[in-house]
């Protein structure tokens, strides 16, 4: 089958299942035969390989179940960044990139405030490890930080598999900055900040937690996309349990808001003087977050996400000084 042959038989078998069945054939043929999107425009009459269309046509059929492309492909772009993604492990998203983007501003504000002190930081239910990591290779980029300045990186989180993949993606990425690099990045597997001491303190700590709705996680996942229901559901206890409504009916738990309720204080205790927390949460309970966090103390400020909605609440106590 020739490559317009095989793109145009694609399209019109993902049709029915895909949002976006054309983008979905060309980063199927791009990603299986190494082709530019020019490329793939120019080849049109490419005779494709018998394996390469083999493994297309069985690849169309796991994306037209509802599987993610990037699933499939194993990799996700993310803040420019290629990542190594697998089921184990949240997507990244690019709503998540103002994490990133807000957390590189609060690190070089604080370099510059406390000179050759090296920053600690925490990506707190790390995943795949792109938020701590599109951070680090950011600051690796900018003149002004040189790799011995470089913070000390954290990556936490309760699934060894979602682990392997942050730290697969650590070598991948920032293998070639050398060893002193490397050394700056420790993996822990812990269920919240439980198997790390309170003794230990951070300057930022970053977090995408689950956050999402049990009910709502029901409906996402309905569509076959295969994501790990525990980086999504919030409404789960630190036992594994449904949480219960805080209301006191006894009904089960319904904001996404159990595993923010418990990040909160755990994160207020390893905190250092003057850090900040940066929490991705829903445009549904951002200010539900930011409510809970003054609650315990801090003040907070809520960024909008490159759709305009509430995303990223920004936490600091009210007598430190906030990196601006």
């Amino acid at each position: 089958m020739t490559l317009q042959e095989l793109k145009s038989k694609i399209t019109k078998d993902l049709s029915q299942t895909s949002p976006s069945p054309k983008l979905d054939a060309e980063v199927l043929l791009s990603y299986c035969l190494g082709f530019s999107k020019t490329e793939l425009l120019l080849k049109r009459d490419y005779e494709v390989p018998a394996d390469k269309e083999a493994w297309l046509l069985d690849a169309t059929s796991r994306r037209a179940t509802g599987l993610p492309i990037a699933y499939i492909t194993g990799h996700k772009e993310f803040y420019g960044y290629d990542f190594i993604v697998s089921p184990d492990v949240l997507i990244p998203k690019p709503d998540t990139e103002i994490l990133v983007e807000r957390a590189v501003d609060v690190i070089l504000s604080m370099m510059d405030a406390r000179g050759e002190n090296l920053l600690t930081v925490c990506d707190m239910c790390t995943g795949s490890g792109c938020i701590a990591i599109a951070v680090a290779k950011t600051l690796l980029e900018d003149e002004r930080v040189a790799p011995e300045q470089l913070p000390k990186f954290t990556l936490a989180d309760i699934s060894e598999p979602a682990l392997d993949i942050a730290r697969r993606n650590a070598s991948a990425l920032l293998a070639k900055h050398g060893s002193l690099v490397m050394s700056r990045f420790n993996f822990v597997r812990t269920n919240l900040f439980d198997a790390i001491t309170e003794a230990i303190k951070y300057d930022v700590i970053l977090s995408n937690p689950p956050y999402i709705p049990h009910t709502m996680v029901d409906e996402l996942l309905r569509d076959g996309r295969s994501e790990p229901r525990l980086a999504l559901d919030g409404d789960i206890t630190l036992t594994g349990d449904r949480a219960l409504s805080v209301d006191g009916s006894g009904k089960p738990a319904d904001d996404g808001l159990e595993i923010i309720r418990n990040l909160i204080p755990q994160a207020q205790s390893h905190l250092a003087p003057r850090g900040t927390i940066l929490m991705e949460t829903g445009e549904y309970n951002a200010e539900a977050t930011a409510a809970l966090a003054e609650e315990a103390g801090f003040n907070t400020e809520i960024y909008r996400d490159l759709e305009g909605q509430l995303r990223v609440v920004e936490m600091w106590i009210a007598s430190s000084l906030r990196s601006s």
